[in-house]
């Protein structure tokens, strides 16, 4: 029961932070799921059911609404089908120490996108405030935005596969800079994309035997709450504290799995 109930208040948790920051949850799951027993491996392949939960419940909100471009959304989700397998693969291959020690090194990452995301967000809200499109410079008057699209979720895929993540730190700033996408439009299209990264990189694990279904379901249904409340609340709470508890959340959990690893490493050697 005592884990059942940190595992519902770690999918909580990763819904609020979800919404309220537009990332994956995986960055908060995947390390709650190691600290309980679980293996990095079966951490990250179940981590990618509750994250595909979480953001169907959003998405559907969305497309309720009809805030929704499904075209849009394919485009980035279908790489994911060979993307998120090689992640999977890389994921499966990799020695125990090694990808605790990597996803350790992805959590510090995810300060920096994090602070890019919300950096080219406010250019963004500042472009559209002029009325001049964000990015006039940028790449994505060279390169076809259907190439640019495939590109970008193709690389949200294999996150998702090899660190159980939903991709949307990623998704959203590029979204912005090489689409020149309104914001709330980057975050929906990224967030319905997710869906699409999340269940492949889920049939992927599953296929391999990684994913703790009964674990995954708690954690998604918490998460899927916890999105609610967050698209609800949350917004009112200064961001910069938000974030700042969160980049100390990453840093906190990226020395636990330095630890993790440096101990899984010891065990090998004689």
């Amino acid at each position: 029961m005592e884990r059942e109930l940190v595992l519902a208040l770690a999918g909580l948790l990763a819904g609020v932070l979800a919404g309220f920051l537009g990332i994956g949850g995986g960055t908060v799951m995947v390390p709650v799921m190691v600290a309980l027993g679980l293996s990095g491996v079966q951490a990250v392949g179940t981590s990618t059911l509750a994250i595909a939960l979480i953001s169907l419940v959003g998405s559907l909100q969305n497309w309720r609404m009809g805030f929704l471009n499904l075209s849009n959304v394919a485009m980035l989700g279908l790489p994911a089908l060979a993307t998120a397998y090689l992640g999977k693969e890389l994921a499966t291959a990799l020695p125990e120490y090694a990808l605790l020690g990597i996803f350790g090194l992805f959590l510090l990452l995810n300060i920096y996108l994090i602070s890019l995301k919300k950096q080219v967000v406010r250019q963004a809200a500042q472009t559209e405030d002029q009325g001049t499109p964000l990015g006039a410079e940028s790449l994505s008057r060279e390169v076809s935005p259907l190439v640019t699209r495939l590109g970008i979720g193709g690389l949200a895929g294999f996150l998702a596969g090899l660190f159980g993540v939903g991709g949307g730190v990623v998704m959203v700033p590029l979204q912005i800079l090489w689409l020149k996408e309104p914001i709330k439009v980057a975050v929906q299209t990224s967030l319905g994309a997710i869906v699409i990264t999340g269940l492949w990189a889920c049939l992927w694990h599953a296929q391999a035997g990684n994913v703790q279904w009964t674990t995954g379901l708690i954690l998604g249904a918490a998460g899927a709450i916890g999105v609610q409340v967050s698209t609800r609340y949350l917004p009112r709470l200064p961001d910069r504290a938000v974030a700042k508890m969160f980049g100390t959340f990453l840093v906190l959990m990226a020395g636990y799995f330095f630890y993790k690893a440096w101990v899984s490493y010891q065990a090998l050697t004689p």
